[in-house]
């Protein structure tokens, strides 16, 4: 009869015969240890996204009807990063919003934007 070891700490395995890992702890630190450079990744992503979308947030935290315009130099001293966005539409006039989830904004002349809450 072969001997077999965990995957994670090389323990030896007793119970079924196809069994990888000697305990729910070990196969749940190899899996994390697999994929802690895509979680990474996507953590670090999804934290821009988070800070981009609380920043247009408030912008329109003090505005009645729902949109405002801002300069694009504020809102980069405010920390919003660009290049990060959940999606884009696309008005019938071809004017593009980029979201951050349900908040977006559009390019406007002279380094304006306007900020709008899309709504459900």
């Amino acid at each position: 009869m072969e001997t077999r070891v965990c995957n994670f700490c090389e323990e030896i395995i007793r119970g079924r015969q196809d069994k990888k890992f000697c305990d729910d702890a070990c196969r749940s630190a190899f899996n994390n240890k697999i994929n802690c450079d895509q979680t990474n990744t996507m953590r670090n992503i999804n934290n821009v996204l988070r800070k981009n979308r609380r920043i247009l947030e408030g912008l329109l935290s003090c505005v009645k009807e729902g949109k405002t315009k801002v300069s694009g130099k504020k809102i980069q001293e405010l920390g919003f990063i660009f290049n990060f966005h959940t999606h884009t539409q696309t008005t019938k006039t071809g004017a593009q919003y980029f979201f951050c989830y349900d908040y977006g904004y559009m390019t406007l002349k002279n380094d304006y934007l306007i900020v709008i809450k899309k709504k459900a």
